[in-house]
């Protein structure tokens, strides 16, 4: 069994915005692992803002890639994916991901989704649940209807050019990205979690896929995308993971969701924050290889 390495850009066609009714923008992928195997491909969906496909599943993808094939990407406006001029939605996210499948990974999947990629990776779970093999749900979005967080952020981002000014705070240097992480993770920032993402945010238009998302998701009676209702619905078999010390999506969101899930099981990592990948790595693969191999 050979294990194979291999990066490229594809691009993809979706729905526009304005006077475009089509927009065509690239997109940076990774696939790592041997084809010649029975088990679907696994695929990696990152979250948004300080994140990118080689960030939250840095230490994931290496020992994953041995038994299967693993795919990732960077969402547009993130990574070295094109930063388009559109209006950053979930629903924009859920287009741009369904063609990636369609060109690269096919139509019988594993899936892991992190942040707002698991937002995303549950929408087409229950969409198109006949795709998806196994789904894993990472501290995810789309599990609540609000958040005490959610009021000031809907307001302050509607303030022109606050969105910019609060992600130059974040990001200028590696001293602010580590103070910017301190307010995301349970415990010790990760040195080489600081480095990765000082260096992704450096890159052109970095930032703009975050402020105009937020925008479209924060609103000021509450969070757009919310999937609690059609849970019950949720066919596919899925593991809920979350850090029991996320500050900014509350475990207990994994909790009900898990409950109201007909086929799901539940991990809790006591004291991990909102990058469980990166924070506690050793013992997130295990589990999440456990469940889905």
């Amino acid at each position: 069994m050979s294990v194979t390495a291999d990066s490229g850009r594809v691009s993809l066609t979706v729905e526009g915005t304005g006077k475009r009714p089509q927009q065509t923008v690239e997109i940076q992928y990774y696939e790592t692992g041997t084809r010649d195997t029975a088990e679907p491909p696994l695929v990696l969906l990152h979250g948004i803002g300080l994140d990118a496909a080689r960030v939250s599943f840095r230490h994931f993808i290496p020992p994953t890639a041995e038994n299967r094939r693993v795919i990732s990407f960077d969402f547009p406006g993130h990574g070295k994916s094109e930063n388009p001029d559109v209006q950053y939605t979930t629903s924009f996210y859920r287009e741009v991901f369904e063609r990636f499948l369609d060109t690269l990974a096919g139509d019988n999947v594993d899936l892991v989704g992190t942040s707002m990629g698991g937002c995303v990776a549950l929408g087409h779970a229950l969409d198109a649940p006949e795709t998806v093999r196994k789904l894993v749900l990472v501290n995810s979005y789309g599990l609540g209807g609000d958040a005490l967080w959610r009021a000031p952020a809907s307001l302050a981002l509607r303030l022109p050019g606050t969105g910019r000014l609060l992600w130059r705070t974040a990001t200028d240097t590696r001293t602010a990205v580590r103070r910017s992480l301190q307010g995301l993770v349970g415990d010790t920032v990760p040195d080489d979690l600081v480095e990765d993402i000082y260096r992704i945010v450096q890159l052109p238009g970095a930032g703009r896929a975050q402020t105009s998302w937020q925008r479209s998701e924060f609103r000021f009676d509450g969070l757009k995308t919310n999937h609690v209702p059609r849970l019950p619905n949720l066919t596919v078999p899925t593991l809920f993971v979350h850090g029991t010390a996320d500050p900014l999506l509350p475990s207990n969101w994994s909790v009900r969701a898990a409950r109201d899930s007909p086929e799901a099981n539940l991990e809790l990592i006591d004291g991990c924050g909102h990058w469980t990948p990166r924070e506690r790595p050793n013992t997130f693969n295990s589990i999440v290889t456990e469940f889905i191999e």
